[in-house]
C-alpha cells in the first residue's frame, strides 16, 4: 500500500477563533493508540471541548473526543482519555511561559494527518470579551457587503 502524502483534515474547532483570539499556533505530534487511528482515518473527531495542559514537563491533550473503533474488541481506547502532545522541549517552555501569565490557555484547533501521521494544531489564545466578538463578526459583515458592492459594480449591475 502507497503511503499517503499531503494533509488530510479529520476535524476543525472553528468555534476557537470566535472565542479566542489567536496568538500563536504549534503543530503537535499525538501519542495515540491503535484503534484511535483506525477511528480517525474514518473521519470521526471532535475537538469542540477540547484543551492543552501543561503538567510536569510534558503537554497533554484532554477532552477531545475519537470515538471508539465501530470493529474493534476488548482493546478498544476510551473516546476521552487524555493524549501525550510530541513536542520539543524549548516549545513547551515558551508555552509554559506564556500560560503562566494571566489570561493565556492552550486550545487545539485542528487535527489532521501528515504524510501519514496524526498531527493537531494548537494555539496559544486569550478569551475575547463578548463585545470583541460582536465587533469581529461586524466587521467581517461588512468586508462581505463591501466585496458585494465590488463585485456588483464590476459586472455593472447598480
Amino acid at each position: 500500500m502507497a503511503r499517503e502524502q499531503g494533509r488530510k483534515v479529520v476535524a476543525q474547532n472553528r468555534k476557537a477563533r470566535h472565542d479566542y483570539a489567536v496568538e500563536d499556533t504549534y503543530e503537535a505530534g499525538l501519542v495515540l493508540q491503535g484503534t484511535e487511528v483506525k477511528s480517525l482515518r474514518e473521519g470521526r473527531a471532535s475537538l469542540v471541548d477540547g484543551f492543552v495542559d501543561i503538567d510536569r514537563g510534558e503537554a497533554w491533550l484532554h477532552n477531545v473526543h475519537i470515538p471508539e473503533y465501530s470493529q474493534g474488541t476488548w482493546t478498544n481506547h476510551s473516546a476521552r482519555r487524555k493524549r501525550k502532545l510530541l513536542l520539543n522541549r524549548d516549545e513547551i517552555d515558551k508555552i509554559e511561559r506564556k500560560v503562566s501569565e494571566k489570561g493565556f490557555t492552550i486550545v487545539p484547533l485542528s487535527l489532521y494527518f501528515l504524510n501519514g501521521r496524526a498531527k493537531v494544531e494548537i494555539a496559544l489564545a486569550k478569551g475575547k470579551k463578548t463585545w470583541d466578538k460582536r465587533h469581529a463578526l461586524a466587521e467581517r459583515q461588512a468586508n462581505r457587503e463591501t466585496e458585494q458592492a465590488v463585485g456588483r459594480r464590476l459586472k455593472g449591475i447598480d
